[in-house]
Parts: C-alpha cells; sequence; structure tokens
C-alpha cells in the first residue's frame, strides 16, 4: 500500500499488527482448505478414505474412480492442513476415524464437509456480488451453480434428517393429525426432500409444494412420480404476492423465509392460509438482526458471508424490501418475532 494511503504513527503496535498478519494468513489457507473440503466432499473422497487403512494416492484415487495425479495434490493440501496423515516412508494418507467423524454421510457428528462447497460457489459469483457492492442491485437464483443441489444435500441433515424426531413433535398432536389427513404447504420446498419424505410417512394427508425455481420443481416432480407418491404435488411459484387464506391445516417453511423480498409480509400471509386450528412450523438460522448477539453464535461469520453472497443478493433481487434489518441470514428471531412466531411455531 503507498505512503499516501497508509502512514505509520508514533503508536504504531508493530506486534499486534504482525500478529494480527498471521491470522489473516491462516484464514486464507484455512479459506483455501474449506474449498477443498467441498472439493473433496463432491469427487466423493472422504467417503473413499473413511474407514479404511492407510493407502497410497494411486489406491485413494482408484477407490475413488479419480485421476491419480489431481487426487495427490489434494491429499498433500488436505496433509497440510491437518486433515490427513501422511507417513513418508510408505508414502501413505490416512483420514483418522476422529476426524472422518464429521466429514462423511451419516457420520456421528454431521457431515460438515456438505457446507464446504458453500465456500467454492461463493467464489464462483464473486464479480456479480462485487457489482451489487458497488449499485445495489440482486441477483436470482440462476446466478448459482448446482445451488438447489448443494442446498438438497444440506437440508438432508439439517432438516430432513431431524423432522420427525425433533422439529414435528415441536408441535403437540401434530402426528396423529398427520396421519389421519390433513392439508399441508412447503413454502419455499426448493427439490422437495422434506416434503417428500412427510408424503411417505403420513400417506393420508395431502401435501403441496411452491417454490420460485423451475429446476428445482421439475426435479421435485420427477422424485415424487418415481416414489408414486399421489398425495403430493409440486407448483412453481412466487411467494412474494401469496394470498390464499384458510387453505391449509399445516404450513412450513425450511430453511427459507430469509431470502424472501419480505420476510415478514411473508409470514403473515402464511399465517393467514392456516384454517382453524392450523399451524405454521418454521426452521430457520436462529440469529438475530442485532450483530453484538451474533459475536459467538457458531459459524456466524460462515453465515455473514453467505447472507452477503447469496441471500441478501436474492431478496434484494426479488424487489427487496428496504428494511435491511429484515434482510440476510441471521435476522430470523426479529422477523420471526415480529409476527408473534415463538419456539418455531405460529398459531392463528
Amino acid at each position: 500500500m503507498s505512503p499516501d494511503t497508509f502512514t505509520l504513527d508514533a503508536g504504531f503496535d508493530a506486534a499486534a499488527a504482525e500478529a494480527f498478519a498471521d491470522r489473516v494468513a491462516g484464514m486464507l489457507d484455512d479459506g483455501a482448505a474449506a474449498v477443498l473440503i467441498g472439493l473433496g466432499q463432491r469427487a466423493g473422497l472422504f467417503a473413499a478414505m473413511a474407514a479404511t487403512p492407510p493407502a497410497t494416492s494411486g489406491a485413494i484415487a482408484a477407490r475413488a474412480g479419480l485421476d491419480e495425479r489431481y487426487v495427490r495434490e489434494r491429499l498433500a493440501a488436505m496433509t497440510t492442513a491437518r486433515m490427513v496423515d501422511y507417513d513418508p516412508a510408505r508414502r501413505t494418507y490416512h483420514l483418522p476415524p476422529h476426524h472422518a467423524a464429521c466429514l462423511v454421510a451419516d457420520a456421528p457428528l454431521g457431515n460438515l464437509a456438505v457446507f464446504g462447497q458453500h465456500v467454492a460457489l461463493m467464489g464462483q459469483v464473486g464479480e456479480r456480488v462485487l457489482g451489487c457492492l458497488r449499485v445495489r442491485g440482486g441477483l436470482a437464483y440462476d446466478d448459482y451453480p448446482g445451488f438447489h443441489v448443494l442446498m438438497e444435500e444440506d437440508s438432508a441433515q439439517t432438516v430432513t434428517a431431524a423432522l420427525f424426531d425433533h422439529v414435528l413433535p415441536l408441535v403437540p398432536d401434530l402426528d396423529p393429525r398427520l396421519a389421519a389427513g390433513i392439508d399441508v404447504l412447503d413454502a419455499g420446498c426448493g427439490r422437495g426432500p422434506a416434503l417428500a419424505a412427510l408424503a411417505a410417512r403420513y400417506p393420508a394427508s395431502r401435501f403441496t409444494g411452491y417454490d420460485l425455481c423451475p429446476d428445482a420443481i421439475a426435479h421435485a416432480e420427477r422424485v415424487a412420480t418415481a416414489a408414486g407418491l399421489t398425495n403430493l404435488e409440486f407448483a412453481v411459484r412466487d411467494l412474494c404476492d401469496y394470498a390464499t387464506p384458510a387453505a391449509f391445516d399445516l404450513v412450513t417453511s425450511f430453511d427459507a423465509i430469509h431470502d424472501q423480498k419480505d420476510p415478514q409480509a411473508l409470514i403473515r400471509a402464511l399465517h393467514a392460509a392456516l384454517r382453524p386450528d392450523g399451524v405454521y412450523l418454521v426452521q430457520d438460522i436462529g440469529g438475530s438482526a442485532r450483530l453484538e448477539n451474533n459475536l459467538d453464535f457458531p459459524l456466524a461469520t460462515f453465515l455473514y458471508a453467505i447472507s452477503l453472497t447469496h441471500c441478501t443478493p436474492v431478496s434484494f433481487g426479488q424487489g427487496g424490501v428496504q428494511r435491511d434489518s429484515e434482510i440476510g441470514r441471521c435476522a430470523t428471531r426479529e422477523v420471526a418475532g415480529g409476527v408473534g412466531c415463538r419456539e418455531g411455531v405460529a398459531r392463528p
């Protein structure tokens, strides 16, 4: 940086500056590892190494069906990131079980490698987001390559896996009502994995899924048809001006409200869509619109980065309202509280 833009005064703390530079360098190193974590997830490399003894790069590449030279380069990065153990004498690599415990499907601590894909996606849309930073504009879901595929994988463990044991029990007596047969809407259903799971579990109930994106809905319809789920239908629908009063007994939104043009307006509209004794069940990021409340929130920096590069741009891309505190990934508590939601559940 040139002297006319940065000067050192007598009180400059050189030791603190060097310590912070070391921290930034570490963040860059970890950021590169995060990209490769996502790449390894997609390529099946963690799965190829989990629960297996140490192996050469050639053996790991063969197991994953990949090119050895590229696999070897990625293994080098994972070794220097201290994620993989390397034996220089045997030239073997090993993913320790206590590392695999959070990096593969059905791992006991969840598959955090899935979220590495978000980091790579942020880089892909960097130029578009730069344009939004310069002139408040917006983006569309089509600007994010493979977004719905990633979100389906994400939702499989954050929503669907917890649906029957943790999410539905938030509402007393919901299970027997679903078993008896009610009308259900999932607003912002994406590729529909949660709704498909519900439809399979409760054949007497009738399920509808709405989403803005045609590619997501087309996939959801193919899955429902292949599974023979005749109690499940999907439709492409922009929910910005949704208004269908007293149409459903249960409305759900899974990780969808914070992306909307006007989150509070949509919650009110979905609330109005409930019949008497109906329930609106929301699962979303439990962050706060107040930055100071999120300083120790898990993965706060990661979530704010996704908000900057995806949630906020797609909200503004839909013509998002200017109440800035209601837009973004980490404002869910105030948005939900403003319309009477509590513990993820709202009743008419």
